[in-house]
């Protein structure tokens, strides 16, 4: 038997990067996969029908997850699409650099929005639908410098914190109702957006990782895995880092 056979995982942010990795990951281990992107693009349509290859039911929504109203729209379709919702993988994040001093109101609050905001709304939709099937796993992409920080990342930083803070309080108030909530911290991990650092960059973060190495979105896709399925169903409200050691 697969992991997540006939399971439902909706995964955020999907189309590339980390969370194509985890859908690919769940789609391996039978579940059928829900998964968002801002827009419906030959990205996310490829990914549908490669997953579709797969031998499970996949399909992709464009949703805007800052957006309180259509996020309640996109969950309450997935929820017709395929019946139930048992695993959230909350992933769409994007990032804004800047050091504070120069970092305008719309860096601060475009960051917060689609990394926490996001958070907040597809939790909220998904919560009702995993406490009437009394059962669910929530998991939720942080990040090393949501617990450390990093100079000129002070909103990408607070978002991630805040995914932190937020996990731990759902793990509290849902876990009466058999859901889990979890944390994945990642991380030098190597896509798209990592890849526009330069060389010289990207091999002074290896320096620093005590696996002198960057990770990969398989990495994440992994531990995302063992959280989402019953590998971890006595584990809820932690913080599980993906950095190679970089965190201790």
């Amino acid at each position: 038997m697969k992991l997540l056979q006939d399971k439902v995982a909706l995964i955020t942010g999907a189309s590339r990067g980390i969370g194509k990795a985890i859908a690919l990951r769940f789609a391996a281990e039978g579940a059928h996969i829900a998964f968002t992107d801002l827009r419906d693009d030959e990205n996310m349509q490829a990914l549908v029908k490669e997953l579709e290859g797969m031998g499970v039911k996949a399909k992709g929504y464009a949703s805007d997850a800052s957006n309180t109203a259509n996020t309640e729209e996109t969950v309450a379709a997935i929820a017709k699409d395929f019946g139930r919702i048992d695993i959230l993988v909350n992933n769409a994040g994007i990032t804004k650099d800047g050091l504070l001093l120069r970092m305008t109101e719309q860096q601060w609050d475009a960051v917060i929005n689609v990394n926490l905001k996001s958070v907040f709304n597809f939790t909220k939709c998904v919560a009702p639908i995993m406490s009437s099937q009394r059962s669910g796993s929530i998991i939720s992409l942080s990040s090393v410098v949501g617990v450390s920080g990093n100079a000129g990342q002070a909103n990408y930083s607070a978002s991630k914190a805040g995914i932190i803070g937020f996990t731990k309080s759902v793990a509290k108030e849902f876990g009466k109702r058999g859901i889990r909530a979890n944390a994945i911290a990642p991380g030098f991990i190597i896509t798209d957006m990592t890849a526009q650092l330069s060389e010289d960059v990207r091999k002074e973060w290896a320096a620093k990782i005590p696996l002198h190495r960057g990770g990969t979105p398989e990495d994440v896709a992994n531990v995302c895995l063992f959280l989402a399925s019953d590998l971890s169903s006595y584990v809820s409200g932690q913080v599980l880092h993906v950095c190679g050691g970089m965190n201790m």
